[in-house]
């Protein structure tokens, strides 16, 4: 970091207006992103979300489906048996074998009844299964095909910004190794504080620019002066004479028109 003491007040003054400028051009060039990077991520997410959904669904159908097959089996195993004791009955030797082989035959009745109405129930479940299938998978490609899109117009806008973003996050860090870290602190504090990112503004008709509130005479002309650091009581941010923002404000933009 530079020797401070070698360091005017006016030398800090344009120092961390050069710095403002530097920083609000990245902050520009970042808001021409907008809400991209956090809608692709939201995609991102949403499309995992979907597509494990969708593979649950799918492990549920084969399950049905796998039940129904089962259940299946079942009746023709209980048919078996019904055929069996049926063949079984024509060989008894007293009512009391006949009647329990009607029983068992009743039994293997009221087992295939049970088993077709699971099924039946199981066939429901797999058709309200496919519909639901077919429209997550159809959610699921509008999702992608909306991801892809914005996945492709982010990566347009980096292309566009992000040599540009690279050389001024490299300025803004050369720039702030002029400052010393006391004011460097507070020009971080107060930018972070504030909606716009402006910690450090001229001076426009004897207001903080945008503020409304007039900053009196007499601290108007310290500004000018140049000899001291003054903050605006109303915004809290650090003020420079309009004189010295248009200089540096011409300095930066032949900075920034050499990298467009």
């Amino acid at each position: 970091m530079a020797n401070t003491l070698e360091i005017s007040v006016e030398e800090k003054l344009r120092a961390l207006y050069d710095l403002q400028l530097i920083d609000s051009k990245i902050d520009e060039i970042r808001n021409v992103r907008g809400e991209l990077p956090l809608e692709v991520r939201d995609l991102e997410d949403e499309v995992a979300g979907l597509e494990s959904r969708l593979e649950k669904m799918q492990n549920d159908l084969s399950n049905i489906d796998e039940e129904i097959k089962s259940r299946k089996n079942a009746i023709e195993d209980h048919k078996e048996l019904i055929k069996k004791y049926n063949e079984q009955q024509k060989n008894v030797r007293n009512n009391r074998e006949f009647n329990s082989l009607t029983k068992e035959v009743e039994f293997q009745e009221l087992e295939i009844q049970l088993a077709e109405k699971k099924i039946k129930e199981a066939k429901a479940s797999s058709e309200f299964k496919k519909d639901q299938i077919a429209k997550t998978k159809e959610t699921l490609d509008q999702k992608k095909e909306h991801l892809t899109h914005k996945k492709a117009e982010l990566d347009n806008i980096m292309a566009e910004t992000q040599k540009e973003e690279d050389f001024l996050v490299a300025k803004s860090a050369e720039y702030a190794e002029k400052i010393e870290e006391r004011l460097l602190n507070a020009y971080k504090r107060i930018r972070s504080s504030v909606r716009n990112g402006l910690a450090v503004v001229s001076i426009e008709r004897g207001a903080a620019n945008g503020s409304f509130f007039t900053i009196p005479p007499q601290t108007q002309v310290e500004i000018a002066a140049r000899k001291k650091i003054l903050i605006d009581e109303h915004s809290g941010r650090i003020l420079v004479d309009n004189v010295l923002a248009r200089e540096e404000k011409e300095k930066m933009d032949a900075l920034f028109q050499s990298i467009s």
